[in-house]
């Protein structure tokens, strides 16, 4: 690349509105801007996220929320080299939404289009945040996702493993919802286990008795919710310590399954240049100390980006278009939005148990 690039991300795959500028060249990137707005207030009295209101939400303010991040980056629309959009995986109102935007966009500047795996996005950010070479082992763990990936380049992914039904970060609002704790489900069950004992209750940890990195939470879940219904019974209704402890029980689960499986994912690998986490369970303080932990243990460098940058933002679809861009890769305005879009196509799509869609 012989000029510097100044790109324009958005992100609309599920609840948060994105939109950011970054600057790139051939010696690093750097964020201008990322604004990022939450619908928890729409969906709240839902207890998850309404598929129809989230698009709704996303057509009405990335218009607004474009405006806020060239403000931010004190630059022009005219300005902007390339136009990069999360076109997948996702809900799919809200992917549309998204990439009708830029389309319209690319068409009316005569810009350059990208179209960005939303978790190629989480996939790449230790590269954005830190600037850890390839090849390097990733464990994304979102809301809606979980899988262990050798990341050999910007289009180049190796899955060992990953859920084959809930995903930790469905599971934790799974947990919140049932416990009376507001969504989003990762915030408050961490919250809630600081002041809980973790081994009070005698929860599963699924399929550590199986080989391979595969893992799976609906289990886990069930068994708080046996738990939880059994207190009742017991006596009437839940204390604030029985809920408190419920979570550290839980939260203690899911980190003792990831780190396991982690290790293994690692033992699996050679030349490897570090093990990142990103996505937004990877926000956790727990988990990101027993990962780190199980990096150290394997003699390679840890990697977590920032909270914001772990959780779903636009700076890291605007930076998967710039090594998407840098690679030559163009999309054109036949580009379509993918509900289902899995990073390694050499592997059969990963199953959730008594699904019928296939997840990515």
């Amino acid at each position: 690349m012989t000029k510097s690039l100044t790109i324009l991300g958005l992100e609309s795959s599920c609840d948060d509105t994105a939109a950011a500028v970054l600057h790139g060249h051939d010696t690093g990137v750097r964020i201008l801007s990322s604004v990022v707005t939450s619908q928890t207030d729409l969906h709240a009295a839902y207890g998850g996220v309404v598929p129809e209101i989230a698009a709704r939400a996303h057509a009405e303010r990335l218009d607004f929320i474009i405006e806020l991040a060239l403000e931010e980056a004190g630059i022009s629309l005219a300005e902007i080299n390339v136009i990069a959009v999360t076109a997948g995986p996702g809900l799919i109102g809200g992917v549309l939404s998204g990439v009708m935007v830029a389309k319209g966009l690319a068409l009316g500047l005569g810009k350059p289009l990208i179209g960005v795996n939303h978790l190629a996005g989480h996939a790449l950010t230790p590269r954005l945040t830190d600037g850890l070479a390839y090849p390097y082992l990733m464990l994304l763990v979102s809301g809606g996702h979980c899988q262990f990936l050798r990341v050999n380049g910007p289009g180049a992914f190796l899955r060992h493993g990953g859920t084959i039904d809930d995903a930790p970060g469905e599971a934790f609002d799974k947990i919140a919802r049932i416990l009376g704790l507001p969504q989003p489900g990762g915030p408050s069950v961490e919250a809630e286990a600081l002041a809980g004992n973790q081994v009070r209750f005698a929860l599963p940890r699924p399929l550590l008795d199986r080989e391979g990195c595969d893992l799976s939470f609906s289990g886990l879940k069930t068994a708080v919710l046996r738990a939880r219904d059994g207190l009742v019974a017991a006596h009437g209704g839940l204390t604030r310590q029985d809920r408190a402890d419920l979570c550290a029980g839980f939260q203690a689960a899911i980190r003792d399954v990831l780190t396991e499986k982690s290790r293994r994912a690692l033992k699996r690998e050679t030349g490897l240049n570090g093990f990142a986490v990103a996505g937004g369970v990877a926000a956790n303080q727990i988990l990101r100390a027993a990962l780190e932990a199980v990096a150290v243990e394997g003699g390679v460098p840890f990697v977590a980006p920032s909270p914001a940058l772990c959780t779903d933002n636009a700076a890291m679809i605007a930076y998967a278009g710039f090594e998407a861009y840098r690679a030559g890769h163009r999309d054109g305005m036949d580009m379509i939005a993918h509900p289902r879009w899995p990073l390694d196509t050499s592997h059969q799509p990963l199953l959730g148990a008594g699904r019928k869609t296939i997840r990515a």
